[in-house]
C-alpha cells in the first residue's frame, strides 16, 4: 500500500452533508487495492439481522449487472472492460493502475455475454444456466420494453427481439445509437433504463478520465446521462457533469429518475465521496470543474467559474471511494419493514483509500421520494480484516419473489438476500 494521512471515520462521508475536508494531493497518490481470492467453500457473506444470504447462483464469469424479466428469470450480464484500449493508462501510472486492477479482481477478460437463470420451483436457487446472448461487447445495462429487450453494449445500444419464457435469443442485433467509446473508453460501463411509457431509454455515460487530464475533446457527450429517442434512435443530454455515472432507478413515489455516480481520485482518503441524486432534466453536477457544488477542482484547466456557479449539489453522499455502482429501487421487495421505502446500492468497494471503504450492500431510505436517514446495512462480510477480498458487490436487483440479488464480480456468485424464515 501507498499511504498518506490517517482517513476520517468512512461515516463522514455519508448523506446530505458529507464531511468535505481540503484536497490532499501527493506526488503518489493513496493505494490500497485487495487481493482478490473469491469464497472457499462453505464462506458466504454476511446478511443484516432479520435476513438470510444464498448463493442464486456461482459459477459465473466476472457477473456485473443484474435484470429480472417480467416471468422471473434473472439475467446476468458476464463482463468486463473491452480488450481494445490501447490510449487507456499509459505510461508508468497506467502500468500501476492495470497491476492494482488486475490484483484486486478486475483483469479477468470480458466473456461479453448475458446469461439466463432460471428459478423454476421458486426455491431461492437457479435450477438452470443459458447462454442468453453471445457475441456483445462489453454489455452492461439491459431493459426489456414490450416484447423488444435493450441491451447497452460499450460501443452501442443495440436491441432483440424477445418472446417471453425464451432462454436464448439468436437474432441479429439492431443498432439502436452509437455511444462513446475509441481508444481510450476510461469508463466503460455503460447503464440504461427505460422511462414508464416506453418512448425513451436513459444511458449512463462515464468521462474519459479522472479530471480531464486526457483534453476535454476527449470528453465529448461523456460525463453525463443521454436520452434516446425509441423513435427516431436520436439522443439529447439530459443531465451532464456526471464524472461516471453507472446504475439509474425510478422512485416509485416520485417517479424521479436517480443515479449513483463516482467521483473523481487523487485528492485524499476523504475526497470526494461518490454520491446518488435525483436527476434534472439539463442539471450540470460539477465534473470536472467542481465537486459537491462549487468546490472548485484546482487541477483542471483552463477553470470555467461560469459552470461551476450553476453546478447543483448532489442529494446524498455514499462515501469516498467506495465505488457504487449497483442501484434498484426498494419497489416490490418482501425484505423487513425497514427497506420498505428507498434504494438499494451496491458498493463495489475502494482501491485508492487507506482505510477501506464500501464492500458492502447497504438501503438509503425514502420518505415523499427523498432520501430520509442514515444508510442501513444489508450484506456485508466481503472483505477480510487482512484485506483481502472474497467477493466485491456490484449490480443489485429484485427479484420476483421480493428478495434482493447481488451481483459479485470476485466471487463469480449471485447472492440472494431473503427474509430470514
Amino acid at each position: 500500500m501507498f499511504g498518506g494521512p490517517a482517513s476520517l471515520p468512512p461515516s463522514s462521508g455519508y448523506g446530505p452533508n458529507p464531511e468535505l475536508p481540503e484536497p490532499n494531493q501527493r506526488l503518489i497518490p493513496v493505494v490500497n487495492p485487495p487481493n482478490a481470492i473469491g469464497w472457499a467453500d462453505g464462506e458466504k457473506p454476511v446478511a443484516a439481522e432479520g435476513m438470510e444470504v444464498t448463493a442464486f447462483a456461482s459459477g459465473l464469469d466476472h457477473p456485473r449487472w443484474l435484470y429480472v424479466l417480467p416471468n422471473g428469470d434473472v439475467l446476468v450480464a458476464e463482463s468486463n472492460a473491452p480488450a481494445d484500449r490501447p490510449d487507456d493508462a499509459k505510461g508508468i501510472k497506467g502500468w500501476f493502475f492495470k497491476f492494482f486492477k488486475k490484483k484486486s479482481g478486475g483483469g479477468v477478460p470480458s466473456a461479453d455475454r448475458i446469461t439466463l437463470l432460471r428459478d423454476a420451483d421458486g426455491d431461492g436457487v437457479a435450477e438452470t444456466k443459458s447462454v442468453f446472448i453471445d457475441g456483445l461487447t462489453s454489455p452492461f445495462g439491459m431493459v426489456l420494453v414490450g416484447d423488444t429487450f435493450y441491451v447497452a453494449n460499450t460501443d452501442a445500444v443495440v436491441s432483440f427481439p424477445y418472446s417471453e419464457g425464451e432462454t436464448e435469443i439468436t437474432a441479429e442485433p439492431t443498432k439502436i445509437t452509437d455511444l462513446p467509446a475509441g481508444t481510450i473508453n476510461h469508463h466503460w460501463t455503460k447503464g440504461l433504463v427505460a422511462s414508464a411509457d416506453g418512448t425513451k431509454l436513459y444511458v449512463s455515460v462515464g468521462s474519459n478520465s479522472n479530471a480531464a487530464e486526457n483534453g476535454f475533446e476527449a470528453e465529448t457527450e461523456r460525463a453525463a446521462i443521454w436520452e434516446v429517442d425509441l423513435e427516431t434512435g436520436s439522443h439529447r443530454i439530459f443531465a451532464s457533469g456526471l464524472r461516471n455515472p453507472v446504475g439509474m432507478a425510478w422512485d416509485a413515489e416520485s417517479g424521479a429518475l436517480w443515479v449513483v455516480v463516482n467521483e473523481r481520485d487523487e485528492l485524499g482518503n476523504d475526497l470526494v465521496p461518490d454520491y446518488m441524486t435525483s436527476v434534472q432534466d439539463g442539471g450540470f453536477y460539477g465534473w470536472p470543474f467542481s465537486y459537491y457544488g462549487d468546490h472548485v477542482d484546482a487541477r483542471v484547466s483552463p477553470p470555467n467559474p461560469e459552470l461551476v456557479a450553476s453546478a447543483l449539489v448532489p442529494d446524498y453522499a455514499l462515501g469516498s471511494h467506495t465505488a457504487s455502482l449497483g442501484l434498484t429501487s426498494a419497489d416490490g421487495n418482501t425484505l423487513p419493514l425497514q427497506f420498505e421505502n428507498g434504494m438499494f446500492i451496491g458498493q463495489h468497494g475502494s482501491w485508492n483509500r487507506q482505510q477501506p471503504n464500501g464492500y458492502q450492500v447497504i438501503f438509503v431510505p425514502f420518505t415523499g421520494g427523498m432520501p430520509s436517514g442514515d444508510p442501513l446495512l444489508v450484506l456485508n462480510g466481503f472483505l477480510k480484516e487482512n484485506g483481502d477480498a472474497m467477493g466485491r458487490p456490484v449490480g443489485v436487483a429484485i427479484d420476483a419473489l421480493g428478495a434482493l440479488l447481488v451481483a459479485d464480480d470476485v466471487g463469480n456468485v449471485i447472492w440472494r438476500v431473503a427474509t430470514a424464515p
